[in-house]
């Protein structure tokens, strides 16, 4: 019993020295993993977090500089009533951030992925915009190991521009974009410019014809795209102007036409009321008012004028081609034909009485031949006198005719040398202070 005894004690000895061995071996690895570094990117995207490096880095001299490595323009709409285009720009930047950077000694990668909203990005703001929205590309940006930061951001914004209209709808004007950030003294954000290109030219009734850099040497921070566009006529052409000037020429031509029936003052009451829908549409798609007022307003307002006069002119012929007046409200002159007619009648009743009276052997069908021959003569000069009035009338007609086209050949000759010269300036880069 005594020897089954001394052997369970080495026995227990044993297990009590495995079983603080284990535990030995336990703490060691979980020391040895608390100070050994991890060597993952994720680990080193954590620590990176872990900073809270929610401000922007500061250099000696408090100015970050950005380098915008591309930017993509795009324009999406030009609104001409509201004198405001909206455009779409897709910009790639980089700039050190020494907050960032690590050791290649621990770590063997050169660059990760961070979350875009836990460490500082540029805020990139239009200075004449009155709209602008910032999203950015993808959720995660670059970082490298010496801690520059590639990120890429779309932005949408409105800019309301004062876009010279005088020769619309043959109009080319450059509006432009303050693509700057924020600056105070000499703190603040300092962009470098790197390739500016274009996209989408061609959207709708507007084109893009270029976007280039420009701005002050003295002041960095007052930077901008310099935007050229131009319309395209054709629609305004087909739906304006062509109407416009076919109805002039039709009115012109309409002179031919006779005065007699009224068929001209219809004709040309037509024509007005033609225009005057021509005109509704401009009222549409132009604006109220402005520095530079489109030219075309004024050239509707003239044909306008001018169809109205027409229609006033043959509407007044017309009626001094019937009856010789000019108004329907005065009373009705009594033809010269007529007055010979009752003195004719009257001498012609006294004649027959007194032949009845000294000759009553005249026959009554010398009589009625008498009258037959005296109606046919009153006739004959009511035709005269109304081929006097025509003659008058068409005259008249003919003097307006040519009066009217060379107004229209003056206006023509006057219009061309208003277009071909610079009447308006607009100053688009009057929302920065001195």
């Amino acid at each position: 019993m005594l020897v089954e005894k001394d052997n369970m004690v080495p026995a227990k000895r044993i297990l009590n020295i495995f079983f603080i061995l284990s535990h030995l071996i336990v703490w060691f690895n979980v020391m040895v993993g608390a100070v050994s570094p991890c060597v993952s990117r994720r680990c080193l995207a954590n620590d990176l977090i872990a900073k809270g490096l929610y401000s922007p880095p500061q250099p000696p001299t408090c100015a970050v500089m950005v380098n915008l490595t591309s930017i993509q323009y795009e324009t999406l709409s030009v609104d001409t009533k509201t004198l405001r285009f909206s455009s779409r720009i897709k910009i790639e930047m980089e700039w050190r951030d020494p907050d960032l950077a690590w050791s290649d000694q621990q770590y063997k990668f050169t660059e990760l992925m961070l979350p875009v909203d836990k460490i500082w990005t540029p805020d990139l703001t239009v200075d004449n915009a009155v709209e602008t929205e910032v999203k950015p590309v993808s959720t995660d940006i670059l970082v490298g190991q010496d801690g520059t930061v590639q990120h890429s951001i779309q932005m949408y914004t409105t800019v309301v521009c004062g876009i010279n209209l005088f020769n619309y709808p043959f109009v080319t004007d450059a509006c432009p974009v303050a693509l700057n950030g924020w600056s105070q003294s000499s703190c603040g954000l300092r962009f470098q410019y790197g390739t500016i290109s274009t996209v989408g030219t061609n959207r709708g009734e507007w084109r893009t014809l270029s976007v280039e850099l420009r701005g002050n040497k003295d002041r960095l921070d007052r930077n901008y795209l310099y935007v050229t566009m131009s319309i395209n006529p054709f629609n305004t052409i087909v739906t304006l102007i062509l109407p416009s000037v076919l109805i002039m020429v039709a009115d012109l031509v309409s002179f031919a036409l006779p005065l007699e029936g009224g068929k001209r003052s219809s004709f040309k009451i037509t024509l007005v009321l033609s225009f005057t829908m021509s005109l509704l549409i401009l009222t549409d798609s132009l604006p109220d008012t402005g520095l530079c007022s489109p030219l075309i307003r004024y050239h509707f307002c003239f044909c306008l004028v001018l169809l109205v006069l027409s229609l006033l002119a043959s509407m007044i012929f017309t009626r001094l081609a019937v009856d010789g007046s000019l108004f329907s409200c005065t009373l009705p002159k009594r033809h010269e034909s007529d007055k010979l007619k009752a003195k004719t009648d009257t001498k012609q009743d006294i004649s027959l009485n007194g032949v009845a009276t000294v000759y009553a052997d005249v026959s009554t069908e010398e009589a009625s031949v008498q009258k037959v021959v005296t109606f046919l003569e009153n006739m004959e000069k009511a035709n005269e006198e109304s081929k006097k009035r025509q003659f008058f009338a068409n005259r008249f007609d003919k003097i307006c005719f040519w009066i009217y086209f060379c107004i229209d050949v003056i206006y023509i000759i006057c219009l061309t040398a208003i277009t071909r010269t610079e009447f308006c300036k607009i100053n688009n880069l009057d929302f920065w202070s001195s």
